[in-house]
């Protein structure tokens, strides 16, 4: 089972060293490079003021963060749901300098996930091309308009669509559907001359991979093919 953590976080401002904090964290799950739709989403008290750089990239104001749980108090459930998975983010080093910043304040070691990040896998398959994630969904015709202000769940959700359109998904979709496109009147042939079981084989799955595939196939979304087989 190939797992990544699609993650975004939101800070104070630029730089960990100089006092700057987490205050946001955002994480989508892929299973084999397809969404199970499990999410991770956390905003953080990080016990200082909000800059106004900041506050106008994300909205997030010091006095809406006030209540939020400290790192300290969500870093279990964090490090729990992202476990030993594939990271994949935006500019990598910008968000794995704060999370390994936060996790040494409370004497946690740092993150040893393989890290992904998307801005050099695009550049790698878009030489020359810009690479923000506004340019990507562009290029790649992902709607990016609920983006007016950045926040790291949507951000992570839109970053998910990005980084399976980088790794070849929609068009590895569209050549297999090619591949395996007849003509109705083939269909129909095809269907008249396939030899037909006297009795359905039994099924060798168990109740709890039934019900795991049908989790999965149902956070595909009304519009997935498995949706036809298992009605």
């Amino acid at each position: 089972m190939n797992r990544e953590i699609v993650l975004d976080t939101e800070t104070t401002g630029l730089s960990p060293t100089t006092g700057d904090r987490l205050v946001e964290i955002g994480c989508v799950e892929l299973v084999n490079h397809l969404p199970t739709g499990r999410t991770y989403h956390q905003y953080i008290n990080p016990q200082r003021d909000m800059p106004e750089e900041a506050f106008r990239v994300h909205g997030l104001s010091a006095d809406f963060l006030s209540d939020k749980p400290l790192f300290a108090e969500v870093a279990n459930e964090f490090l729990s749901f992202i476990g030993d998975g594939t990271l994949v983010i935006h500019n990598a080093p910008f968000d794995m300098g704060f999370l390994n910043a936060e996790l040494e304040r409370v004497k946690r070691p740092k993150l040893t996930n393989t890290v992904i990040d998307t801005v050099m896998l695009a550049r790698q398959v878009h030489p020359g091309a810009r690479v923000s994630l506004d340019a990507l969904c562009k290029h790649y015709g992902i709607d990016n308009a609920r983006r007016t202000l950045h926040g790291a769940l949507l951000d992570s959700e839109i970053l998910a669509e990005v980084y399976l359109e980088l790794k070849g998904g929609r068009q590895v979709g569209f050549a297999l559907v090619a591949e395996n496109r007849v003509s109705a009147a083939e269909a129909v042939a095809n269907i008249a001359v396939a030899a037909q079981r006297p009795a359905a084989l039994a099924s060798r799955l168990s109740e709890a991979e039934k019900a795991a595939h049908q989790a999965l196939v149902k956070a595909l979304g009304a519009d997935a093919v498995w949706n036809q087989y298992l009605s």
